[in-house]
């Protein structure tokens, strides 16, 4: 069975959580065999990769709390939009968030409507082929623009200018977001500038 595991684990990009643990059916004795053994070790809550994969901080802090989503600059750089790895991972959560997030100085949270925090949610891959949470370009680009007083400058207007040249953006989308996240006269002012 152990050795079933660490193909699991394997080909599931060297990592595994407890939850997918439980759907396989595994007894979490399996884990701790592999744990105590020093074939797997435990990187965040519930989350455990084969020793010898890199860490992936940002699938370990989005396994950290199902209500988060990776936002801001930290989306920009899963986007692609920007080549400054984050050093504070921007994370949105609903207004209520009480997880254990909020005791980590690596994360900085931003808080939505509970109506909102699905707006533009997508699945996205890191670069080490793991998913996660994270808000599509658009609703990315909304985001910066509406917090644009606390965003980086340089990171601010380099995605502005990547998303105008972007073959891949969805303006129905950017406009349909803008309006549930009241900063449509700003953004199509910005827009007009542009493109």
């Amino acid at each position: 069975m152990e050795n079933k595991l660490v193909e699991y684990v394997r080909n599931n990009n060297g990592y595994i959580t407890y939850k997918e643990l439980n759907n396989l059916k595994i007894h979490k004795q399996f884990l701790t065999n592999l744990v105590k053994a020093n074939k797997l070790e435990k990187v965040g809550v519930g989350v455990y990769k084969l020793v010898e994969y890199p860490v992936d901080n940002f699938y370990i802090l989005s396994n950290s709390s199902k209500n988060s989503c990776f936002s801001h600059a930290t989306a920009l750089y899963l986007h692609n939009m920007t080549d400054r790895i984050p050093l504070v991972y921007d994370i949105t959560v609903p207004y209520n968030y009480s997880g254990n997030l909020l005791k980590n100085k690596n994360v900085s949270l931003k808080y939505v409507k509970k109506t909102l925090f699905n707006l533009g949610l997508i699945n996205i891959k890191t670069i080490n082929g793991l998913s996660v949470k994270c808000y599509d370009l658009e609703r990315t680009i909304c985001d910066i623009i509406k917090d644009k007083n606390k965003m980086d400058k340089e990171i601010y207007s380099k995605a502005l200018k990547g998303y105008s040249k972007s073959n891949n953006k969805n303006l129905l989308n950017l406009i349909k977001y803008s309006k549930k996240l009241n900063i449509e006269k700003e953004v199509v002012e910005l827009m007009e500038v542009l493109l």
